[in-house]
């Protein structure tokens, strides 16, 4: 099992208990991966191990893939965690890894179905009381004194524990019990209620499920079935939106494995006739990218800028994403000016898809304060990554093709002219550029104001 790093501030190795998981809890997937060893009988697994350490065949998938289902559905603790330990085996894979022993889901139906109720079942258990059904309201018997329901014993307070007569000892004891009220027997969902280290448990286990769920979208035969299962998108987009309330780790996991489904990724499905489990619209889907993009964790903003510049791609998803393009090259804008390099390429690698998409895109662009300026900078420093800065070059001569976008560029002729000559690489796209700007004859007196500062 590949353990997450993408935390809060983008590092590691935080000693700060997880939000929404108690102290003292071990860490993500990995502590489920370890518990489920030790549940199919492993003799060498600790108990805070990180990663599975249970060798399991890949015929294990051909020979129990029922079972592997089955398990899941089960809500047996045991059987669930031998299933999630086996399939993080079996789901895991490195990028640009040849191995063929890897199971996709086609081999095994129902499976991703099975993952999402392990998923489902923790965030109905972690849902806030507010957004929960109110209670039924029970009319039968109301008016008789003696109702068989016990209605007439709701106003009698309980304890927890019972005391015997004659030991003073155990009655004082017993004075610091809860107490609390016989309505607590009418509340249907607290009938089989779980305890703390319950809730631990399927959090643990849902992490784990969305562990496998982003391993299962590294491999290109699981796309379509991923993309086409809109209960598997809507799962993950809710996750999304309640960033502030669910674990870290599951925010995570999901927002990558939509990030490698994102190139073949339709929004259209929020729409279509497939049977909808959560009610997710198009427009809740942005909303939840952008909340992503403006978050503060880099791993999170990283991923949301690349899942933009992905998404664009496709020209079906451009009508949702259209209407708020002006807030994402604000945020991208900024994200340039963070000292941090792998953000800076996630905004670039963005910029650089985006820009491509119509005219009014690029007009938006040119216009953002500080947009060509921190493209420059990224250039001139330069960005330890070569095709980094050849996209903001490019972004740059798009911005230069549209004739309104001259003035916003003419300010940085001189910029543009130090680049020429002195970076060889780029040499060509910012000849073109300077061309564009200079070399047309209505251009010509435009020009020469602005190597003197003054282009008004």
């Amino acid at each position: 099992m590949q353990k997450q790093t993408g935390k809060s501030g983008g590092g590691g190795g935080s000693s700060a208990a997880k939000r929404g998981r108690p102290f003292g809890s071990t860490t993500g997937s990995g502590a489920a991966a370890a518990a489920a060893a030790a549940a199919v009988g492993d003799p060498a697994a600790p108990a805070a191990l990180v990663g599975p350490s249970l060798h399991v065949l890949t015929a294990l998938s051909d020979q129990n893939n029922k079972r592997i289902v089955l398990a899941l559905q089960s809500g047996l603790k045991s059987e669930i965690l031998w299933a999630l330990n086996a399939l993080t085996v079996l789901s895991f894979k490195e990028k640009d890894d040849l191995r063929r022993d890897t199971t996709p889901l086609a081999k095994v139906p129902g499976l991703l179905d099975a993952l999402l109720q392990v998923i489902d079942d923790w965030r109905d258990i972690a849902m806030p009381r507010d957004h929960t059904k109110p209670p039924r309201v029970r009319t039968l018997g109301v008016n008789t004194t003696i109702s068989g329901f016990g209605l007439e014993n709701v106003g009698k307070v309980y304890s927890d524990s019972t005391t015997p007569p004659n030991d003073q000892s155990k009655i004082e004891a017993s004075t610091i019990t809860k107490k609390r009220s016989a309505g607590f027997l009418f509340d249907e969902d607290g009938l089989f209620n779980i305890d703390d280290e319950g809730r631990t448990e399927r959090q643990q286990c849902a992490v784990a499920a969305s562990n496998i769920i982003r391993n299962f979208s590294f491999m290109p035969e699981n796309e379509t079935i991923m993309v086409q299962h809109r209960h598997c998108l809507e799962t993950i987009f809710q996750c999304l939106e309640d960033q502030n309330a669910e674990d870290d780790e599951l925010i995570t996991n999901m927002l990558e494995a939509l990030v490698n489904l994102a190139p073949v990724l339709d929004l259209r499905i929020f729409s279509s006739s497939k049977p909808s489990y959560i009610k997710m619209a198009e427009k809740s889907a942005v909303h939840a990218i952008m909340g992503m993009l403006a978050s503060s964790i880099k791993a999170w903003h990283c991923a949301a800028a690349e899942l933009i510049g992905r998404l664009i791609i496709n020209p079906d998803n451009e009508s949702f994403l259209v209407p708020v393009i002006s807030q994402i090259y604000r945020r991208l804008v900024d994200l340039l000016s963070v000292p941090a390099f792998d953000a800076q390429a996630a905004a670039v690698s963005a910029l650089y898809n985006v820009s491509e998409v119509n005219m009014d895109c690029r007009l938006k662009l040119a216009s953002e304060r500080w947009a060509v300026d921190r493209l420059l900078k990224i250039i001139k420093a330069p960005h330890p990554v070569s095709e980094v800065c050849r996209k903001a070059a490019v972004i740059l001569e798009s911005l230069v093709s549209e004739p309104q976008n001259r003035m916003h560029l003419l300010v940085h002729e001189n910029t543009f002219a130090e680049i020429l000559t002195s970076e060889g690489k780029y040499s060509d796209t910012f000849a073109r550029i300077l061309y564009e700007l200079t070399a047309r004859p209505s251009n010509k007196v435009t020009s020469g104001q602005a190597i003197w500062g003054n282009i008004n």
